[in-house]
């Protein structure tokens, strides 16, 4: 697992940021749990959160803009792409990866990156912060956004 290393993150000064969570819907069991998770932390961090679903991590780049753009502080993406028999994969991992870049660049505010790349679904169930995961990349990539945001916030 990927998790060994973490930061510790203090997000307890976000109260007042504006977070889009911004969500695919492919893998509902998945993508439902990292929003629960994503929730959990702006709730607690006193974020103001909105979330707006997608179909799938393709759309999540041109969503995220578009919030950024309408004054939200941090955009938090999360979608769950699993690996098949085609290239499909590849495109729309480096597609979600790069665009979601992009916009953070262009923007120049926080995109918490919540987009799970997996061979399998037992791989996304680990991460995604249910009962028995692993890992919780929901949570993880809310805390990254606002702990971005203050970053920036404090230049």
């Amino acid at each position: 697992m990927s998790g060994n290393g973490a930061p510790v993150i203090d997000v307890s000064n976000a109260g007042g940021l504006a977070v889009t969570v911004v969500a695919g819907s492919w893998h509902a069991e998945i993508s439902e749990a990292l929003i629960a998770g994503a929730v959990r932390v702006l709730d607690a961090a006193g974020a103001t959160t909105t979330i707006v679903r997608v179909p799938g991590s393709f759309e999540l780049p041109v969503v995220s803009q578009e919030a950024l753009n309408r004054g939200a502080d941090a955009v938090v993406a999360l979608g769950v792409i699993i690996r098949g028999g085609t290239p499909h994969f590849e495109y729309v991992s480096s597609a979600a990866t790069q665009g979601l870049t992009d916009v953070a660049l262009r923007t120049g505010k926080p995109v918490g990156f919540g987009v799970l790349t997996l061979d399998d679904e037992q791989q996304g169930l680990d991460r995604a912060g249910l009962p028995g995961s692993h890992e919780d990349k929901g949570a993880e990539a809310a805390e990254a956004a606002l702990q971005t945001a203050l970053v920036l916030r404090g230049l």
